[in-house]
């Protein structure tokens, strides 16, 4: 176990997100002081489900202006902090210019708020998001690990600005902070390298990519079959826990895959059936490889049939025993994360009947 230490206040970026809304509730829950770097402090719409959040909990939220690619925006926010969590990414795959819309404001939002710790004293923690995409690239590369199993050793090599760029982002964001951070001694620190997000979110209508995905098994969009795209897959809550623990225990060091279950997109899809199988068109079958090569490029542009090729029927394996032996997180099951998942959707307002 650990304790969370209330006596600075703790900076969060991207605090408006999926992950970081939950790494929010908990420290407010706990009773931090928790600094939010937002674009718009203004903008009450974007913030009310932090601050009904803060409102019934004993720690309090404090908004600054603040932009990934403006340097020197997070001074404020970060002056008397002694953690730093870096969430702040974009996870979005369809994109036109992959250079400005994921590598820059990965590279450089890591870039700047990594240079603004290394000017605030009182900061002696950082811990980042980065991915298992930092780890690998596609489903081929699992196969070539040793054991064909991805541990925090290994790094990705495979993926481009033309090739998987998401991933790309990821891997050149977390190779910046270790360069950063190796080049001095002041402050540790820790990465956290989640697989697929999924669970309830604080926001109920978040844009992340992974409701995207989940929503698909609802409106009909994956009804003619859901193909065997395999990835690791981790609750929200899970993950936020991590988070917290990279950030508190004194011994927490290095890279930790945070991932609760290998799967893919059918299996997903199948723990849905029996709660909403009757009232949604979830998906029954597996969509076979050859019509998933077929069609993906003319249904997504970002799923190439290269892609296809080098993941649909490739299994993907993790060994997520660090995570669990040194920050102790505790996996839950991936059904109960999925159908209150899918019930936020529901309750949202995500599918027109």
């Amino acid at each position: 176990m650990f304790t969370i230490d209330t006596a600075s206040p703790i900076i969060v970026t991207g605090a408006t997100g999926f992950v970081a809304g939950h790494i929010v509730k908990q420290l407010l829950e706990a009773g931090a002081t928790v600094r939010a770097p937002v674009r718009d402090p203004a903008n009450e719409s974007k913030l009310k489900y932090l601050n009904a959040i803060a409102e019934n909990a004993s720690g309090q939220i404090e908004y600054f202006k603040a932009d990934l690619l403006d340097e020197g925006s997070y001074h404020d926010a970060m002056v008397d902090c002694s953690i730093v969590f870096h969430t702040a990414s974009p996870f979005v795959t369809a994109v036109k210019d992959p250079q400005t819309q994921l590598i820059d404001p990965a590279l450089l939002g890591t870039r700047n708020v990594l240079e603004e710790v290394n000017r605030t004293p009182s900061v002696n923690r950082v811990v980042l998001t980065s991915s298992c995409a930092a780890i690998y690239g596609d489903n081929a590369d699992v196969q070539k690990a040793p054991g064909g199993i991805l541990t925090e050793e290994i790094w990705n090599t495979s993926s481009s600005l033309s090739h998987q760029p998401y991933s790309y982002s990821k891997t050149v964001a977390e190779r910046e902070a270790w360069k950063i951070a190796e080049a001095q001694s002041r402050w540790d620190l820790v990465v956290v390298n989640p697989s697929l997000v999924i669970g309830p979110g604080i926001n109920p209508h978040a844009t992340s990519e992974s409701f995207n995905l989940v929503r698909q098994m609802g409106d009909g969009s994956l009804k003619s079959g859901a193909p065997r795209f395999s990835f690791g897959v981790v609750d929200v809550r899970d993950l936020a826990q991590a988070h917290l623990a990279a950030a508190f225990k004194p011994d927490a060091k290095g890279r930790h895959i945070i991932s609760g279950h290998d799967t893919d997109l059918f299996e997903m899809a199948q723990t849905l059936v029996e709660q909403f199988g009757n009232d949604y068109p979830i998906p029954r079958k597996v969509m076979p490889k050859w019509l998933v090569w077929l069609m993906a490029p003319m249904v997504n542009k970002a799923m190439t049939r290269k892609i296809v090729s080098l993941n649909v029927n490739v299994p993907w394996k993790a060994d997520n025993s660090k995570s669990i032996k040194e920050l102790g997180v505790a996996y839950r099951p991936m059904d109960a994360s999925m159908n209150e998942m899918f019930q936020q959707l529901v309750d949202s307002g995500s599918f027109k009947k």
